[in-house]
């Protein structure tokens, strides 16, 4: 059985926003509405907690809750930069990191303690104490087999032990320093004490926790000892994904291919306009044009950020309809993008997110157009994924055609072309 090793780091996005003020410490906090995404506040502190006030809360409802409460600017690309540096760093102990899509909250990541376990002393503990000294920061360590309840053991970690859930009870393992690095509890006993709200850690199954709670299953526990066939009678196919990730199936981790970094940027004069800001970004364009790491490949997504003269930053992910190395469409995309700045920029910057594949010159002529075909599938299953994650491009697979339950029948499985 695998340990899956989930770090996290609570209030991720508003720590960064927060910049380590200390005159801010126990102070109601939250991060003002991202520019064009509605009013609703982000990340809050416990303190604006205790008042009510929860993330993803209309701002009118959350200073009403809460009058005292002070709204710091969102900054994106700091939190990008910062959390790509943790990253970084648990790669250089060996780890092969899953971050998540590209649009992820930064703050969560997971890796497989059993491929570096011979690297740090064959032992878990082993492994645990060279996260925490890699990264030198308080962090949340969860240990599980699987991905989900290894977010569920990092929510109940502390900053100072790891919380190791097994099948049997295990006992805290001493550090050298003499405190306890990692505290066992058996998977039982998380589940029935987790409440069943704890789906929410993932998007699709958000929508499981009122009707569950309506119907009195409050508990994870309860939803676990359920029998497979109720749930999915009942709650169809989010049902009994839940039900499967509480006993332990999901699927395995997909580490990050690492990063080819191709980016620009460029401070910008006071007061810039319309027409000036195009230029800068024509430039942008053609610096990310002419890197070297591109090696002749064509672009498929950007992000385009800035810093705010009025403190904080923004950023927009732009994918292209299709993969490109013409500077003035790549222009014509970005440039609607940059209409929605939400505030004068003293610095505009550009990286890419994901390139695409050189087109294959030399073909005999009697396959050309199987080949051409052949690539252009691929080339829309690539542009698909890289503008809806991974999950965007399935195959249908016949699994047991004699079943008269829909999910039994068929499967999906990652398209191949």
């Amino acid at each position: 059985m695998s340990s899956v090793v989930c770090l996290h780091v609570p209030r991720f996005a508003l720590a960064v926003a927060a910049a380590g003020r200390r005159e801010l410490l126990g102070v109601p906090l939250a991060l003002a509405p991202q520019p064009g995404g509605g009013h609703r506040i982000g990340e809050v502190s416990p303190a604006a907690e205790v008042s009510g006030v929860r993330a993803g809360q209309q701002l009118g409802e959350a200073l009403a809750r809460c009058p005292r409460l002070v709204l710091l600017p969102p900054d994106p690309v700091a939190v990008e930069a910062r959390w790509e540096r943790i990253v970084e760093r648990l790669e250089g102990i060996g780890a092969a990191v899953e971050v998540g899509s590209a649009d992820a909250t930064a703050g969560t990541a997971w890796l497989d303690a059993d491929l570096i376990r011979r690297m740090h002393g064959g032992t878990l503990e082993g492994v645990l104490g060279a996260i925490r000294t890699t990264l030198g920061q308080p962090v949340r360590l969860g240990v599980a087999p699987t991905r989900f309840l290894a977010r569920v053991a990092a929510a109940r970690a502390r900053a100072r032990h790891a919380v190791v859930v097994v099948d049997r009870p295990l006992s805290a393992v001493p550090s050298p320093a003499g405190e306890a690095l990692a505290q066992g509890v058996a998977l039982r006993a998380v589940l029935d004490e987790e409440p069943v709200a704890t789906l929410a850690l993932r998007e699709d199954l958000a929508g499981l926790v009122a009707p569950l709670e309506r119907l009195g299953i409050t508990t994870l526990g309860r939803l676990a000892s359920l029998s497979r066939g109720a749930v999915l009678e009942r709650f169809g196919a989010p049902g009994l994904t839940a039900h499967e990730l509480l006993h332990g199936h999901e699927a395995p981790l997909r580490p990050r291919e690492p990063p080819t970094v191709i980016a620009a940027d460029l401070r910008l004069p006071e007061a810039v306009s319309g027409p000036q800001l195009r230029h800068a970004l024509g430039l942008l364009i053609d610096r990310v044009l002419a890197d070297p790491q591109r090696r002749h490949r064509p672009l498929r997504a950007l992000r385009l950020q800035a810093a705010l003269v009025e403190r904080g930053t923004w950023q927009e992910r732009v994918v292209l309809r299709e993969a490109m190395t013409d500077p003035q469409r790549i222009g014509l995309a970005l440039g609607l993008r940059l209409d929605g700045l939400p505030a004068p920029a003293e610095r505009l910057g550009l990286r890419v997110e994901a390139l695409g594949a050189p087109v294959p010159q030399d073909r005999s002529l009697l396959e050309e157009d199987v080949e051409i075909r052949r690539e252009r599938l691929r080339e829309a299953v690539r542009q698909a994924r890289a503008a809806a994650g991974p999950d965007a491009a399935l195959r249908v697979v016949e699994v047991d055609p004699g079943s008269r339950i829909g999910e039994r029948r068929m499967a999906l499985t990652p398209f191949e072309g």
